[in-house]
């Protein structure tokens, strides 16, 4: 029964992580950084006591608060106090023991794609939390027990307002101490059962759901930014102000002539060199950051239009580490996106990639800005 019910919160908690949509400007825009406070019910259940030593839960039930910084798009520190109150039967007596518990979480946050009207998050910590317990059949383990624990959380935060998210989220923690489910194993003569991270010690998991309010947030983020490609829109009112301003006799406005002169300066030339702004690589990875997705699809269909040009795809790193590495991991880079556009359509044989390493750099490496841009991928239309 225990197995079927973990099944059954893992898949729930999955299916609540994995589901993401387009980006959407309706709730407001995504921040650098930012601030915010939590609170919600929890769902408590002990995992790693024997099912011969207690049965038929009877009782569980918590609560939290949280305070969360965010100090990126990605990456988030979270301090949340919590109480639990967990209830179960012990076999022989059917003796009733519970156990209510007061936490204290410190957890680091990741958020996979942070832009996503459903952004889904990793994130471990420790904790520090005192467990009151009445009813055990081991005289010494009834009252309070302090010990700390380690934390693995998985979860979602789903947005509803410019300021408010429903947050899900699935958590194990597995506790240094060996009475905090108060009973004995009675095959082995340890307390419990065994957690995840250690043979003796005990473990529970819960399940979050409550709100997010942000109530502070930073300097809007570019993540949301997409390459629109070659469309330029032409302001002809500001064109004719101009020509009238500096005209020193009547002129007639040629509109036909003047949009003739934007489309070929719109267009791609033999030679030219396409920087793919917001295609960027995380340091030391040849792997593509979700917002790169976007952007890389814009490529595909521009190049999907115009049959004609054939492309050179250019990886480039920042110069961290050796020229060879940073040679190979730049061609492994431009691998990616060649990749990438076959798989979208592209023909093969339009397409060749090298790497180029930390050649040209296009941003000062002394920066951690300056490298991230330097870590790029541009195109040369040949």
């Amino acid at each position: 029964m225990k197995k079927l019910f973990l099944l059954f919160i893992l898949t729930i908690t999955l299916l609540f992580t994995g589901i993401t949509s387009a980006q959407s400007s309706k709730y407001g825009w995504l921040p650098q950084d930012s601030w915010s406070f939590g609170f919600g019910g929890i769902y408590p259940r002990y995992t790693s006591t024997a099912l011969d030593v207690i049965e038929g839960i009877q009782q569980n039930l918590g609560g939290y608060v949280s305070i969360k910084r965010n100090f990126s798009e990605h990456v988030g520190l979270r301090l949340k106090l919590s109480y639990l109150h967990l209830e179960g039967k012990v076999i022989p007596s059917n003796a009733l023991l519970t156990n209510n518990v007061i936490v204290g979480d410190f957890d680091i946050l990741y958020y996979f794609a942070p832009s996503e009207p459903i952004s889904p998050y990793f994130g471990f910590g420790v904790g520090l939390e005192n467990s009151n317990k009445t009813g055990s059949p081991v005289a010494n383990f009834n009252g309070n027990q302090l010990d700390y624990q380690l934390n693995l959380v998985f979860g979602s935060e789903w947005r509803i307002g410019t300021d408010w998210r429903i947050k899900t989220e699935l958590g194990y923690h597995n506790v240094a101490s060996r009475r905090f489910d108060g009973v004995w194993d009675r095959t082995g003569g340890n307390f419990g059962s065994g957690g995840l991270f250690s043979g003796n010690n005990d473990a529970y998991m819960t399940f979050d759901l409550g709100l997010l309010y942000y109530f502070k947030k930073g300097p809007v983020s570019r993540l949301n930014e997409l390459y629109t490609g070659i469309k330029i829109d032409i302001d002809y009112d500001r064109i004719e102000s101009m020509i009238k301003k500096y005209s020193t006799e009547s002129t007639t406005i040629d509109y036909d002539r003047i949009e003739d002169i934007v489309k070929k300066y719109q267009s791609f030339g033999t030679g030219e060199n396409w920087y793919l702004i917001g295609v960027n690589f995380n340091f030391n990875k040849a792997t593509l950051r979700p917002a790169s997705i976007p952007i890389l699809y814009n490529a595909t269909e521009i190049l999907l239009s115009h049959p004609d040009l054939d492309v050179e795809i250019q990886g480039y790193t920042d110069n961290s580490g050796s020229e060879k590495y940073n040679q190979q991991l730049s061609q492994k880079r431009a691998n990616i996106i060649r990749d990438f556009l076959i798989a979208n359509g592209v023909a093969a044989s339009r397409l060749t990639a090298v790497g180029y390493g930390e050649t040209n750099p296009v941003m000062d490496n002394r920066t951690a800005t300056g490298r991230a841009f330097n870590r790029r991928i541009e195109f040369k239309i040949r």
